[in-house]
């Protein structure tokens, strides 16, 4: 990719892609196997971060021979004329989708992230940014939105993208490069005291965070958050609004339970619905996710005197459960869309549907009696009742690893309950 996008000079001389092809038969594998060692060491810091800790598959030197064979005689001409952060792009979406768990497990899919970044309409002059990133999927769509849609001297957005596991990291700086993303892409902990340091304010925010609950190490060590908890999805939340500049504007994807869920949950919602103004809630249809995790979108923008009330677009009821059968569309999100209005805070142009349409408004007296439950459902599902559950096997797993982590999850704050003291264990009275 360097040598096609002319950009060798982060590459150390005598390590470079046709110093590879050119290797003598029997010395290429030796060479490979340093050269990966040079890249995580001499090279520029992006590209010592790429191939930090490097592992490879290849164990045979004639395997390494073949590709490396195949890779040089791509058609790189139509490939970049095509773009190669497009191909990229659809590279990690295929390997996604194969996926048996994992990755797969939550990615976000290109049309959900292209409704979302439509309605909000990122723009050349503003930071953007991402505290769960994954491989940048949100951050490309913005970036390519705000570039077709407006034009300026300086190129584009500012980008800020934390992501924490180091190989979706790497596919990450990787999907910068190929899109010509300037700005920082941390490979840190956005719930961490010292990765939110490292966050600027947002003018837009655009994520889906993980979802469980925090494994293996307590509370987020964030002291600014003002409800503290394991269950990751809210403190992301929480992140999410504190992270905006006055008059910002942010769109989370959470799951149901961010909707109705007591106690903490509650007051996270309240919190949000007092310092931004709630104004829209996208009920997503049924298998967006591969683990078959129902879930919205929240779209809110910084203002301080709150939400008066909320819309809510339910795009599940009598809707088809997409899959690999069903596959989710951009044209799905039409109506969405078209019901949102022309501005990012949705402040004009809506019409309340009624009873009998999927966009209804909801004023602050109805979900203050509802104690905060954002979890409205107002449709007849004519599907309910119907045997609609899935049968295939890769489904199915991920809905039993979904369940493990759950109880894994219950097993963790369990072990919240046990206090360090003089060096002893004990339960908490």
């Amino acid at each position: 990719m360097a040598q096609e996008t002319e950009s060798e000079e982060d590459i150390p001389f005598g390590y470079r892609w046709n110093d590879l092809v050119r290797c003598k038969e029997g010395e290429q594998f030796d060479f490979y196997r340093r050269q990966l060692v040079v890249l995580g060491t001499r090279a520029t810091e992006t590209v010592r971060t790429i191939f930090a800790n490097p592992t490879s598959l290849l164990r045979h030197a004639e395997s390494l021979a073949t590709l490396v064979s195949k890779i040089d005689e791509l058609d790189w001409y139509n490939a970049k004329r095509e773009g190669l952060g497009d191909l990229y792009e659809g590279l990690l979406e295929k390997n996604a989708n194969e996926k048996k768990s994992g990755a797969g497990q939550y990615f976000t899919p290109r049309p959900l992230i292209e409704a979302i970044v439509s309605v909000m309409q990122p723009r050349v002059d503003e930071v953007i940014h991402d505290p769960a990133a994954g491989t940048g999927g949100f951050l490309v769509v913005a970036n390519d939105y705000a570039k077709k849609n407006q034009s300026s001297p300086e190129g584009g957005p500012q980008f800020v993208g934390i992501e924490l596991v180091q190989d979706t990291h790497r596919l990450l700086l990787m999907n910068a490069i190929l899109h010509g993303m300037d700005g920082s892409f941390l490979l840190d902990d956005s719930l961490s005291a010292e990765g939110a340091r490292r966050i600027p304010p947002a003018d837009v925010i655009l994520t889906n965070p993980p979802f469980g609950n925090k494994r293996g190490g307590g509370l987020p060590g964030r002291r600014d958050l003002p409800f503290p908890t394991t269950n990751k999805q809210l403190a992301f939340l929480q992140h999410v609004y504190l992270g905006l500049k006055p008059g910002g504007r942010a769109a989370v994807v959470v799951p149901d339970s961010v909707l109705f869920e007591d106690n903490i949950g509650q007051q996270v919602r309240r919190d949000l619905m007092e310092r931004c103004n709630l104004h829209t809630i996208l009920r997503l249809p049924d298998g967006i996710f591969y683990a078959s995790v129902t879930t919205n979108v929240l779209f809110f923008h910084q203002d301080n005197r709150g939400t008066q009330g909320s819309w809510v677009y339910d795009m599940r009821s009598n809707m088809p459960a997409f899959g690999k059968r069903t596959p989710l569309l951009r044209d799905h999100f039409a109506e969405f869309e078209a019901a949102y209005g022309p501005v990012s805070d949705g402040s004009i142009n809506r019409i309340d549907q009624g009873e009998d349409g999927r966009f209804r408004y909801f004023t602050r007296e109805t979900i203050e009696q509802r104690k905060f439950n954002l979890a409205f459902s107002w449709l007849r599902d004519e599907r309910r009742g119907s045997n609609e559950a899935t049968s295939d096997p890769d489904e199915i797993a991920a809905q039993i690893r979904l369940l493990l982590d759950g109880a894994l999850d219950e097993l963790d704050q369990l072990t919240e309950l046990v206090l360090s003291v003089d060096g002893r264990r004990e339960p908490i009275p």
